[in-house]
């Protein structure tokens, strides 16, 4: 279990990192990134892990990837060329 604790919050990490680095310019700031994508994987191991018992320790990482990668897509921005304008076109 602390094996798969660690490994999911390593994974969450990385994955939080690498999407601060590709998109900075669609997300908040990296002090609310990184601990998102922590905690996003950590819930998806536990999740996983309730969900499915003792499964093997690829199961419960691929959990983790799958919630952490969700919980850091509700953080991205609209990019400015889709925004629209609040007003009604005339």
């Amino acid at each position: 279990m602390f094996l798969e604790a660690l490994g999911s919050a390593i994974l969450g990490l990385a994955l939080a990192c690498a999407a601060a680095y590709r998109l900075p310019h669609r997300l908040p700031s990296r002090t609310l990134v990184l601990p998102t994508g922590v905690a996003g994987a950590l819930f998806g191991a536990f999740l996983t892990h309730t969900a499915l018992g003792s499964a093997t320790y690829l199961l419960v990482l691929t959990g983790a990837l799958i919630v952490a990668s969700a919980s850091l897509s509700l953080l991205l921005r609209p990019t400015e060329r889709f925004r629209r304008s609040s007003s009604a076109p005339a």
